[in-house]
């Protein structure tokens, strides 16, 4: 499976992880390295670290498109019922209205 046909999930939960890594490769670096050079470097890198963690749980919740996991009630009916609405809700583009509905 390619990179592109993977489930929306895995691609968020890899997004993420792979921000998280980099933030915490930058913290290690910065005072088990970079230190012993320059501390206003080692400082600097850490000050881009601690920015890193609030893009990463933003990127990591960011919907895809189709993607429907925040408003999946458990009720069947009212499932049903979304879904039969958005299965005749035309696309993006093909309709004159604003667009309004359930998003």
């Amino acid at each position: 499976m390619s990179a592109h046909q993977r489930p929306p999930a895995q691609r968020r939960h890899r997004r993420y992880f792979v921000l998280m890594g980099v933030c915490i490769a930058l913290f290690v670096l910065a005072w088990g390295v970079v230190r012993l050079w320059s501390v206003p470097a080692a400082v600097a890198m850490c000050v881009i670290a601690m920015v890193i963690p609030p893009f990463a749980a933003i990127i990591g919740n960011r919907r895809e498109p189709g993607e429907r996991w925040w408003d999946e009630s458990g009720d069947p009916e009212s499932d049903r019922w979304w879904r039969e609405i958005d299965d005749h809700r035309p696309g993006p583009g093909s309709g004159s209205g604003s667009g309004s509905g359930r998003r």
